[in-house]
C-alpha cells in the first residue's frame, strides 16, 4: 500500500473514533435529568420498558402506571393489577402482561391501546418477577411463595404448566433460543430452564454472591449479570455456568440492565442511593467506570436502548419512630420516576 494512502486512511481512522468518542453515552457524564412526580399511595417494585411505543410501565401496588418517556409524563393506567411486581412486553404479540402477587394472576393488555383483554388465574403463589420468552411464545411467571415458575400460553391465556424450583426465585432473563435463567434469591443459585421441555436443565452456585435479585443477559457474549446483597454482580457463562468475575456495587440492588450499545452494564442501589455503572471490556473482564448518584429508595430501573438513558422508581423515605419497628414509610406523594442520563 503506497505512503499516502496509509496516511490517509490511518487520518480517516482517528477522525471515525474521535466522531465515535465524542457521540457514545459516557457513564461518567451521567446525572438525573428529570424527576417526574407521580405522587400516589402505595408501594413499588419493576419497571418494564416498550421500545416501539416508548412507553415505560412503572408497578405501584394496585395498577400499572404508563409513562410516555418522550412527554415526560403519564398517559394511562392499568387496573386492577393487585400486589403487582413486574410487566413482561410482548411486541410481536401487541401484548403486556402483569403479575399479581396478591390473587395469583396475571393481567393482560394490549400494547396500542392499553386496555385490559384478559385474566389469566390460577399461577403459584405471588408472582413475583414475569418475562415472555419470543422462543416458545410462552410467558412465565416466578412465584415467590410457591417456589416455582408457572407457564402461560399466550394464545389462550391459560396456565399450561408448573415448574418446580429449589427456592425462591426472582428476577428472570431470555436468551430468546430457548432458555430462561432465573436467581433463586434464598440458595444464592442461578437455574437454567429449557423453554422446550418447561424443566429444570441446570442449578449454578453464584460464587460468593448472596440473596441474588436482579438479572441481564448479554445474548451476544453468553453472559449473565446478578446483583447480589453483598454488593457484588456476579458474571456468569450463560453456556456452563461458570462465574467469570465478580464486580463490587453499591447497596441494596435490585435491579440491573445491559446496554448492548455501549457495552455497559448498570446495577440499581436502592440503599446507596446511586447506579454503579460497568464496562464491558470483553466477555470476561468489566471495570467500573462510574457511581451515578439518584436517590436512596431507588432500587430498581428500566433501560431505554435508543437514547442510552436510564429510569427509576422512587421516594422519600422516613425511619419509624421507634427503633426497630421495621421498613421505613413513604412520604405521602413522594413517589417519583427518575430519569439518568447524558445532557
Amino acid at each position: 500500500m503506497q505512503r499516502h494512502l496509509r496516511s490517509t486512511l490511518a487520518a480517516t481512522l482517528l477522525v471515525f473514533c474521535a466522531s465515535y468518542a465524542m457521540a457514545a453515552p459516557q457513564p461518567s457524564d451521567y446525572r438525573v435529568l428529570s424527576r417526574l412526580q407521580l405522587g400516589g399511595p402505595g408501594g413499588w417494585d419493576y419497571l418494564s420498558f416498550d421500545a416501539q411505543h416508548r412507553h415505560l410501565f412503572v408497578s405501584r401496588a394496585d395498577r400499572v402506571l404508563v409513562v410516555d418517556v418522550d412527554q415526560n409524563k403519564q398517559i394511562g393506567t392499568i387496573p386492577g393489577t393487585e400486589g403487582v411486581h413486574g410487566i413482561a412486553i410482548a411486541p410481536e404479540l401487541k401484548r403486556g402482561y402483569t403479575s399479581n402477587g396478591k390473587n395469583a394472576s396475571v393481567t393482560v393488555f394490549d400494547l396500542d391501546s392499553l386496555a385490559v383483554v384478559a385474566t389469566v388465574n390460577g399461577t403459584g403463589e405471588k408472582p413475583d418477577a414475569i418475562l415472555y420468552d419470543p422462543a416458545s411464545k410462552h410467558v412465565f411467571t416466578f412465584n415467590g411463595k410457591s417456589n416455582s415458575a408457572s407457564v402461560i400460553d399466550t394464545k389462550t391465556n391459560s396456565v399450561v404448566g408448573t415448574i418446580a424450583l429449589a427456592g425462591k426465585p426472582e428476577f428472570a432473563a431470555t436468551d430468546e433460543m430457548g432458555h430462561v435463567f432465573v436467581n433463586i434469591e434464598d440458595r444464592a443459585e442461578l437455574v437454567k430452564i429449557d423453554t422446550k421441555t418447561n424443566t429444570v436443565a441446570s442449578t449454578w452456585k453464584l460464587g460468593t454472591c448472596e440473596s441474588p435479585s436482579g438479572l441481564a443477559i448479554d445474548n451476544k457474549k453468553h453472559r449473565l449479570f446478578s446483583v447480589c446483597d453483598n454488593k457484588q454482580m456476579a458474571v456468569v457463562d450463560a453456556n456452563n455456568g461458570h462465574v467469570v468475575a465478580i464486580v463490587p456495587i453499591g447497596e441494596g440492588p435490585d435491579a440491573v440492565v445491559f446496554d448492548e450499545g455501549t457495552s455497559m452494564v448498570y446495577s440499581s442501589n436502592g440503599e446507596s442511593g446511586n447506579i454503579t455503572a460497568v464496562h464491558q471490556d470483553d466477555a470476561d473482564h468489566y471495570s467500573v467506570v462510574a457511581t451515578i448518584p439518584t436517590q436512596p429508595s431507588a432500587r430498581t430501573l428500566a433501560l431505554d436502548p435508543k437514547l442510552h438513558r436510564l429510569h427509576l422508581s422512587a421516594a422519600q423515605l422516613v425511619a419509624p419512630t421507634t427503633p426497630g419497628a421495621g421498613k421505613r414509610s413513604m412520604v405521602p406523594d413522594s413517589f417519583t420516576i427518575l430519569t439518568v442520563g447524558r445532557p
